[in-house]
């Protein structure tokens, strides 16, 4: 399997203000969230990226999708450099995150058509490909509902198939399931599964150890910012569960006793 994405010294300081100063118990003016983190992620796989709230998974996959800049360091997806090739990074992913609002006033089928025509996508095609989706995420029946009428379930579902109008090879998910019921969480990762099927490439941060046993060829653990282990699955959970190795790492490096 080739390399379709790698990260190399990934670095993203924050500016702190007075209220978050306070609320963090710091003198501190920034922060760090990412602090030099290097992987790859090969075609073909799911990539896991595992840690705490606040370790740097959502900052990572912000700087990957190009949304925010690097301080330093760099990432080639697919040949492109998300620092002096943005635009052609943009082209060849597909990004969902939790956080993703879609417009109250507009309905799935026009926002499918909207993102397909700025990809440029051909009428057709896209039609196409719109009816298959929507089909497969059960949207059909929703497709002229505003988007302020849909459940949180089919909000997700409508973002994730939006983001595929292009139907790009690498796929970049922030906590897929995140605040999802059983049954649309089960359609989430059952579709990351056919993907890998496919031949592309998922890049997936959650905070739960089962989504990453189960779907994941391999993964990296961040914490604090910095990439803790790295390996297959089954490399990490070698001689104990991913939990209890989780746990270790993150008492012997963030010196907290768990």
């Amino acid at each position: 399997m080739g390399v379709l994405l790698k990260a190399e010294g990934l670095k993203k300081t924050f500016r702190l203000s007075a209220k978050q100063q306070k609320l963090m118990r710091t003198k501190e003016k920034t922060i760090k969230a990412v602090d030099g983190l290097s992987f790859e992620a090969y075609e073909g796989e799911i990539f896991g990226l595992l840690g705490p709230n606040g370790a740097g998974k959502t900052t990572t996959l912000r700087m990957l999708a190009t949304l925010i800049k690097a301080d330093e360091g760099d990432a080639l997806i697919d040949g492109s450099s998300i620092r002096t090739q943005p635009e052609a990074v943009r082209a060849k992913i597909g990004f969902l995150t939790s956080e993703l609002k879609l417009e109250d006033f507009f309905t799935p089928n026009y926002l499918y058509d909207f993102f397909a025509n700025l990809h440029h996508i051909d009428p057709e095609k896209s039609e196409l490909r719109k009816r298959e989706l929507f089909a497969k995420f059960g949207i059909d029946d929703f497709a002229e509902v505003k988007v302020s009428n849909l459940s949180t379930g089919m909000k997700q579902k409508a973002s994730l198939v939006i983001s595929l109008v292009h139907d790009p090879n690498i796929i970049i998910f922030d906590e897929p399931t995140n605040g999802l019921d059983v049954l649309t969480a089960k359609v989430v990762t059952d579709f990351l599964l056919e993907m890998k099927s496919q031949g592309k490439t998922a890049i997936v941060s959650t905070h739960i150890f089962s989504l990453v046993e189960k779907i994941c060829d391999r993964a990296g653990i961040i914490i604090e910012g910095k990439m803790a282990a790295c390996g297959t699955i089954l490399d990490l959970t070698a001689t104990k569960p991913l939990e209890d190795v989780f746990f270790d790492l993150y008492a012997s490096t963030a010196g907290v006793a768990v």
